[in-house]
C-alpha cells in the first residue's frame, strides 16, 4: 500500500473512533510509514548500504534496446563508447536534393550514445580528427532545394538537378543519361525547350513526376525496349 493510501485508511478509522486517536497519532502513523518506505527504497540491508554506481558508456551501449543496425554502425558505437571523453559533434540533413549541416558543439560519449540511442535511425559517423556527424536522411527537398532547383540537361546530356536554371557547373545531383536523339523524336518542342531552359521544381510531388517522365526516355530504357529515334 502506498503513503496516499495509507493516509486514507488512517483517516477512516478516525472518524470511526476519534476518542482513540488524535491528530498527532495519525501524524505519528503517517511519519513511520514515510519512514518505512524511504528506508525499503534507500537499499540498506542490515549494517551496510548498496551505494548505486554510476553506469559507464560501455554499459549504456549494453543495455540500449536492440535495433537492427549494420554491423559498422556497432563498430562506430563501440570505438565512441571506449574511446575519449568529448567529441566535436555535427549535425547533417540530407534531403533527396540538398543537405544542411549544423556544428553542435562538444559532447561527451555518454551524450552521444545517448542521443544515437533516441534516434536509432541517424547514421552515425566518426572522422579521421575523431569528430562525430549524425545523418539523418530525409525523404524531401531541402527548403533551399524547394526555391532554387530546377531539372535541365547537362553538358554531358544526362538529365541533372540544378542549383537555378541549368548551365555552368551548378549542378546538384546527376540521375541519367538521356537518349536526347529519342527525346526530341518524342516530345513536343515546347516540351524539349523547357528542359533545355530548366523545369523548376517547389516539392517532392514535381521532383517524382518530372524524374518518373524523363526515366522512359534514359539511355538504358530505350536500349531495353529497343526502340528507335522516330523520322
Amino acid at each position: 500500500m502506498n503513503l496516499t493510501g495509507l493516509l486514507k485508511q488512517l483517516k477512516r478509522r478516525l472518524r470511526s473512533k476519534k476518542r482513540w486517536l488524535t491528530l498527532g497519532s495519525l501524524l505519528l502513523v503517517a511519519g513511520i510509514a514515510a519512514g518505512i518506505r524511504l528506508y525499503a527504497g534507500s537499499g540498506i540491508s542490515g549494517d551496510s548500504a548498496t551505494v548505486p554506481v554510476q553506469a559507464s558508456a560501455s554499459d549504456r551501449l549494453r543495455e540500449r534496446p536492440v535495433v537492427e543496425m549494420s554491423r559498422e554502425q556497432e563498430e562506430t558505437l563501440h570505438a565512441i563508447a571506449n574511446g575519449v571523453d568529448e567529441r566535436m559533434v555535427t549535425m547533417q540533413k540530407s534531403f533527396i536534393c540538398g543537405e544542411e549541416t549544423q556544428q553542435v558543439g562538444l559532447m561527451g560519449k555518454d551524450d552521444i550514445l545517448k542521443l544515437s540511442e533516441e534516434h536509432p535511425q541517424w547514421e552515425i559517423t566518426v572522422h579521421a580528427g575523431g569528430d562525430v556527424r549524425f545523418i539523418e536522411r530525409i525523404d524531401d527537398l531541402s527548403p533551399k532545394c524547394k526555391e532554387t532547383a530546377y531539372f535541365g540537361i547537362d553538358k554531358n546530356g544526362n538529365l541533372s538537378l540544378f542549383e537555378g536554371v541549368p548551365g555552368g557547373d551548378q549542378v546538384i545531383r546527376t540521375f541519367f543519361q538521356l537518349n536526347v536523339e529519342h527525346l526530341k523524336s518524342s516530345l513536343p518542342q515546347e516540351s524539349i525547350r523547357q528542359l533545355y531552359e530548366g523545369i523548376r521544381i517547389s516539392d517532392l510531388a514535381d521532383f517524382n513526376s518530372v524524374l518518373s517522365t524523363f526515366s522512359d526516355f534514359a539511355v538504358e530504357a530505350v536500349k531495353e525496349r529497343g526502340e528507335k529515334p522516330k523520322i
